[in-house]
């Protein structure tokens, strides 16, 4: 990232009050740039509420990113020329409870969001974050380069694949002198104040602090995993670099192959850093179908963009698990997000 580029650049941002939203804006503000927000409200317990991340941003907007008169709209007053798609339904396990907003939400909720960003001549890039589930899941060892095929056995992951495909179309369909438009994925993310329903580390942390075994689904299932910081980074390394030549194209930010664990790997080393003698059981029910193993490669993005990991995934863990110990003992959540983005700058600057 190059804070230069940011510094007093006003940058609209779908899906601002979800997890990776929240952490993103603080980032921007950390760089100096005004952020515009577009998305549905948060439950009070989400890390956006506790942490007042509304405080930060420019504009505040509340809506649905398949209203597109409403979401022009928003665009329009924010005067942003950088968009970052975040806004999605990301669950899993909700997306089989109701798979027609899954797919409504992350297709038809896309196309809008590209729709809106090509007729706004301001705007000169968009990146559309998608996931690593993207693929057509063979349970490689091997991680999964941006040429190889989409699928997605679940309704997520196909919602998401189709998302990717309504990407490419609008990007290659719509061009437009000086605006390009690329997709982003990542792996499974970890990071303070994660409040995710059916998510990893928020039953670890909910459980481990409340004396309690944290109850696992899948211990043998084999992610991705890399601190929510580290795929931001990779999205406005993306943004800063999205000219026109690179419209039409896809990029993995993934950790290196040595931070692809086993759940039951993530709460092993997690419970070791909690103490307290945390623990974990499984229930032997793995529920509906997921991938078994999934692993992402970034050697593209590594050498054609420059960006790579500035954790490993125990530091990341460990990031983790102060910032929980931390607002659990009174910290102020926004005070330790700020603390953590600024110390993760200075080592990915290094």
């Amino acid at each position: 990232m190059r804070a230069d580029l940011w510094r007093d650049r006003d940058v609209f941002v779908t899906g601002h009050t979800g997890f990776k939203g929240a952490w993103l804006c603080v980032l921007l503000d950390r760089l100096g740039a005004r952020v515009h927000g577009y998305a549905l409200k948060t439950p009070d317990d989400f890390l956006y509420q506790r942490a007042g991340i509304a405080d930060l941003v420019a504009s505040d907007v509340t809506g649905d990113i398949r209203d597109r008169e409403a979401l022009s709209a928003a665009l329009e007053a924010s005067g942003a020329d950088a968009v970052l798609h975040l806004a999605a339904q990301s669950i899993v396990r909700a997306s089989y409870v109701d798979p027609g907003e899954t797919f409504s939400s992350n297709v038809e909720g896309t196309f809008t969001v590209l729709d809106v960003t090509r007729a706004a001549a301001r705007v000169s890039r968009c990146v559309v974050v998608t996931t690593d589930k993207v693929y057509r899941n063979n349970e490689w060892t091997w991680g999964y380069r941006e040429i190889d095929h989409l699928g997605g056995d679940d309704p997520y992951s196909a919602s998401k694949a189709a998302a990717e495909l309504v990407t490419h179309s609008m990007a290659v369909s719509f061009r437009r002198e000086g605006y390009a438009v690329a997709s982003a994925r990542a792996g499974n993310v970890i990071g303070g104040g994660d409040a995710t329903p059916d998510a990893l580390m928020p039953e670890l942390i909910g459980s481990y602090a409340a004396g309690r075994a944290a109850v696992l689904r899948y211990p043998e299932a084999v992610r991705p995993w890399q601190l929510v910081l580290e795929p931001l980074n990779g999205y406005l390394t993306l943004a800063e670099q999205l000219e026109p030549e690179l419209n039409d194209t896809a990029w993995n930010f993934g950790p290196s192959a040595e931070d692809v664990l086993t759940v039951g790997e993530v709460a092993d080393r997690t419970a070791a850093l909690w103490g307290d003698g945390a623990r974990w059981e499984t229930t032997g029910d793995r529920g509906p179908h997921e991938a078994g193993l999934l692993s992402l490669d970034s050697a593209k993005a590594r050498s054609e963009l420059g960006w790579a990991p500035a954790l490993g995934v125990d530091e990341a863990l460990r990031f983790t698990v102060e910032w929980e110990k931390a607002v659990r003992g009174g910290d102020d959540p926004r005070a330790a997000m700020e603390r953590q983005v600024d110390a993760f700058l200075e080592r990915a600057a290094t």
